[in-house]
């Protein structure tokens, strides 16, 4: 089937699927310029959209119009964001699947990981994993589906700050220009500039692990150590995403751009960052389980860890602040002592990538 370009999509349906704080934000972007079809699984999410023009309490446009049904949305927009947790990724495409065709374009919002193993096989159960078990969300969708062309959302965008109109940036990565220009076309305006890159593995990572930098940040402000702790807690943990995003072939470029060094700054000093809490709450004392039981929307970088602490299994690679934070979230280890130990590692070298 033939593609649409940019003048023939303009009047038509823009889809996002996933209604939590970002994919609302999202659409209600979105929607200033074209009409929007938001996909939520639950039918009174549905019709709390349709008749109150809200999702689970969070406003949306009036000419948003809600669907539970994969088909219908699929049938109605070429064009689709995919805005839901990484946890639940994979299912969700799985489910779409049947209703997607090469002429769809799709680019994602999530900073996760999924796991590529063989049926009944766990994280849990294999421990150690190499790089082709591991999947970004873009691989996820074109492993799942026959989309072809797929990008990725990433950058400084925290969801409350969207919702108000301040001032933000983003970066739309993919491979197919084609698909960075639709969404910089749809997206972008005033208070709202849309950047491209063509590295969208780099770009995913970089959102991924700047996730698990963030946790360490939270600490730090929990344990009330300082804006010179902070610092150098950022600047590790660049150099820690530099050498893990090398490793899992995205590249340096990516990591010092928006998505990667601009999303770092941002998540790893706001008290909005679902990550920054998580840390924040474990240097106060409460044990993970706690944490999550009273959380709304996932903190992506616990996961993130996990991942990428079996990868380093496979890998001759040294990621310490990855390693300390597993044993602080997963064996129990002190978050104190944790955070003095990379406090002084390395003991020598400052930058070792360039």
């Amino acid at each position: 089937m033939v593609s649409k370009n940019s003048s023939e999509t303009k009047d038509k349906w823009i889809g996002v699927i996933g209604v939590g704080s970002f994919g609302t934000a999202i659409a209600n972007m979105l929607a200033e310029k074209s009409p929007v079809m938001v996909y939520a699984r639950k039918e009174e999410v549905v019709h709390e959209i349709n008749e109150k023009h809200s999702a689970q309490g969070k406003p949306l446009n009036p000419k948003i119009k809600g669907t539970y049904s994969p088909a219908e949305i699929c049938e109605n927009c070429d064009i689709l964001f995919m805005m839901i947790s990484s946890s639940g990724f994979q299912d969700v495409v799985k489910t779409f699947a049947p209703f997607l065709f090469p002429y769809h374009l799709i680019i994602h919002g999530t900073k996760g990981l999924c796991l590529n193993l063989n049926p009944g096989e766990t994280l849990d159960s294999v421990q150690k994993i190499k790089r082709s078990q591991i999947l970004t969300m873009s691989e996820v969708i074109l492993q799942e589906s026959v989309v072809v062309r797929v990008g990725c959302l990433a950058g400084p965008n925290l969801s409350k700050e969207l919702v108000k109109g301040q001032p933000a940036a983003t970066v739309i990565a993919s491979k197919y220009n084609e698909v960075i220009i639709e969404g910089q076309s749809l997206l972008r305006s005033e208070k709202f500039q849309v950047y491209g890159n063509s590295d969208i593995i780099g770009v995913e990572l970089s959102g991924v692990l700047k996730n698990i930098i963030a946790i360490a940040s939270g600490a730090l402000a929990g344990l009330q150590l300082g804006e010179n702790a902070k610092g150098l807690l950022i600047s590790r943990g660049m150099v820690e995403m530099v050498h893990l995003s090398n490793a899992l072939g995205g590249s340096v470029k990516s990591v010092i751009g928006l998505a990667g060094i601009g999303d770092l700054v941002t998540t790893c000093n706001s008290v909005d960052s679902r990550n920054f809490t998580v840390g924040f709450r474990l240097a106060k004392g409460e044990k993970l389980n706690e944490i999550l039981a009273d959380m709304e929307e996932v903190a992506e970088g616990i996961n993130t860890i996990r991942v990428i602490k079996a990868f380093l299994e496979t890998a001759d690679l040294r990621a310490p602040i990855t390693e300390y934070l597993y044993r602080v979230l997963f064996e129990d280890f002190d978050i104190k002592e944790a955070l003095q130990f990379l406090m002084k590692y390395p003991f020598n070298v400052d930058i070792d990538f360039v």
